[in-house]
């Protein structure tokens, strides 16, 4: 008997200690995990996001970058810590497919998901001299040619590229690359005839005139390149694009989630937020921890059947 009570004024104690804690997050400064080097988009979108909100939550957000593994280093680095609220993580869609490729043991149930920050549908690009002037331009080519077409892959493997091919019954001939810095300029010197990069990587020369884009693989036109059909509006029902969020290790108690969330929330209203995401044609797009959750458990189910 006295075994019990004394278990429960421990219980007690510590679910006294845990509300107490949560009142006050945070009292110390917040460490913020980036599984991508510095210098890059999910670099350059953490950043800014944690020094938008460093003011809302009244204390210091830090960056971490832990790179390796196309983001599974960092985001299982994440998934890993105590869940106090003051170890958080970028989580990308890496989280959705490493996983399902045997490439990364932790998924997204690992952590408890605070917000979608950034979308970002992939753009179908060709050089300015380029003979294709729409998506079926391409299409026609490739089943006429099957395997002959040279795209500079950005990712292997290439969900963009896969989706394309999947719905369409084509076959392009993947050359890979090292990210977006080097396929676009393999377009634009004719080594490679088509490449699929987000908009904010290659809005540059998008609006140079450099490249031309061939659709945009969203449900709807972007505001950053309002000209660009999409490729449902071309009759080739296929969308794919890239996710950028916050999470935080599932043990996180769900008061602190909602204090962060809020946090979250004003930060991507503010003008410098918005700016910064403007000037880099990023989408900025949130989704509360609910809707975030749900968004990426669809995600994972449609890129397991690409996987397979």
């Amino acid at each position: 008997m006295k075994k019990i009570i004394r278990n429960t004024i421990a219980l007690a104690g510590i679910l006294a200690s845990a509300s107490a804690f949560s009142a006050d997050y945070p009292s110390k400064n917040i460490r913020l995990v980036v599984p991508f080097g510095a210098g890059g988009g999910t670099d350059a979108v953490g950043r800014t996001l944690a020094n938008s909100a460093k003011d809302i939550l009244g204390t210091n957000i830090s960056v971490m970058n832990r790179t390796g593994g196309s983001g599974a280093v960092g985001m299982s680095y994440g998934a890993q810590q105590r869940g106090d609220g003051y170890t958080l993580t970028v989580v990308t869609r890496e989280i959705a497919s490493l996983p399902q490729m045997g490439l990364m043991q932790h998924t997204a149930n690992d952590f408890k998901l605070i917000r979608m920050v950034n979308l970002d549908p992939a753009v179908v690009l060709v050089n300015k001299d380029s003979k294709f002037n729409n998506i079926n331009d391409l299409i026609k080519e490739a089943k006429a040619n099957p395997g002959k077409v040279k795209f500079a892959s950005t990712a292997a493997p290439n969900f963009y590229l896969i989706a394309l091919q999947k719905d369409q019954g084509i076959q392009l001939n993947a050359i890979p690359y090292n990210g977006s810095s080097e396929a676009i300029p393999s377009v634009l010197g004719g080594h490679t005839a088509v490449t699929m990069v987000t908009p904010g990587e290659a809005i540059s020369q998008l609006r140079s005139g450099q490249l031309k884009a061939l659709g945009v693989m969203s449900k709807e036109r972007i505001s950053y390149i309002p000209n660009v059909p999409t490729l449902i509006e071309q009759g080739v029902n296929v969308t794919s694009g890239t996710w950028r969020g916050i999470g935080a290790p599932k043990s996180t108690p769900d008061e602190i989630i909602v204090t962060l969330g809020n946090a979250f929330d004003q930060a991507m209203a503010s003008d410098e937020f918005k700016t910064f995401m403007a000037k880099g044609a990023m989408t900025i797009h949130n989704m509360n921890a609910a809707e975030f959750t749900q968004f990426v458990k669809d995600d994972t189910q449609s890129l397991g059947a690409l996987i397979k």
